[in-house]
This record gives C-alpha cells, sequence and structure tokens, in this order.
C-alpha cells in the first residue's frame, strides 16, 4: 500500500491593518500588537500599513486570515463588527480611513478576482472615533482592541480543536 502524500500544513494569519500615529486607525495593528506571544506559534501575525499590493503578498498562499481595521460607518465609537469576506464583500464605504489609493474592500476584491483571496477570511471592524496625525486610540477604542484580541484568540482555538478532532 503506497503512503499518502503528505498533507500541507494551513497557512494562518493574523494581520493588523493601519497607521498607529494616526489615532484609532492604529487600532488594528495594536490587536496584533496583543496578540503576539499568545497565538499558536504556527500563526502567523502581521502589522501592516494597508497598501494593497502588498496586502495581497502577504494574504498569498494563505488558507485562513484575520484582518483587523479600523472603520468610518457611523457607529458609535469602539463598536466591533465581523464580517465573513470569504462569503461576502465588504462594504467599502465604512473603509476610507485608509491613507492608499485603495482601500481594504477593494483590496479583498482584488484578491477574490486574482483567486488569492483565503478560502476562511474575516474582518473584524473597530469603529473610529479619530484619525488624527499623533493622537493614540480614544478610550472606546482601546477597549475594543482587547475584546478584538479574544474575539480572534477564540475563533482560532475553536477553528484548532475542530482540526484536531
Amino acid at each position: 500500500m503506497a503512503d499518502a502524500p503528505p498533507r500541507r500544513a494551513r497557512r494562518a494569519i493574523v494581520v493588523g491593518i493601519g497607521n498607529p500615529d494616526r489615532g484609532d486607525d492604529g487600532a488594528g495593528r495594536a490587536v496584533v500588537q496583543r496578540l503576539r506571544g499568545k497565538l499558536p506559534a504556527h500563526i502567523e501575525a502581521a502589522e501592516h500599513d494597508g497598501e494593497a499590493t502588498s496586502l495581497l503578498a502577504l494574504l498569498d498562499g494563505a488558507d485562513a486570515a484575520f484582518l483587523i481595521d479600523a472603520c468610518l460607518s457611523g457607529a458609535e465609537p469602539g463598536t466591533v463588527r465581523r464580517f465573513d469576506v470569504a462569503r461576502s464583500p465588504l462594504p467599502k464605504e465604512d473603509f476610507q480611513v485608509s491613507t492608499h489609493g485603495l482601500g481594504l474592500a477593494e483590496a479583498i476584491e482584488l484578491a477574490r478576482a486574482l483567486k488569492q483571496l483565503p478560502s476562511s477570511c474575516v474582518v473584524y471592524a473597530i469603529e473610529a472615533a479619530s484619525a488624527e496625525p499623533g493622537a493614540s486610540l480614544s478610550p472606546p477604542v482601546a477597549s475594543a482592541v482587547d475584546i478584538v484580541g479574544e474575539k480572534v484568540q477564540a475563533e482560532i482555538t475553536l477553528a484548532e480543536g475542530i482540526r484536531h478532532a
């Protein structure tokens, strides 16, 4: 009986997006900073400025991704929303905090069109209060950073349990 070919390890990544020098726009990166050392060793953690083409390169070959970014939807600052972008597009009108020409929603749709979007791809959005240059995180967004970190850890733990069951 022939041996089965070795299974490729699943590549998973958590990406915190934003600019830490622009107040609440740094929320995604703050989540990743809080998760460092708390994630399983095989889960990559990256901070990213949100530039679309380099974000696509970061996602290339990933089977699962968690993307965390600030948003401006009109909700209360610190509101956390979860989007399963592997199933449906991200509402791009809520993700205009980016200082780059293409925002997160456009990057995700480009990845989808190029067949580079991970089969499991979740965006956590934290409603920003302000993206003023030189500002730190606002109190409601700082609290939301902790909440999102816990939610991402819980999702990863659940997925790991299912995968090993």
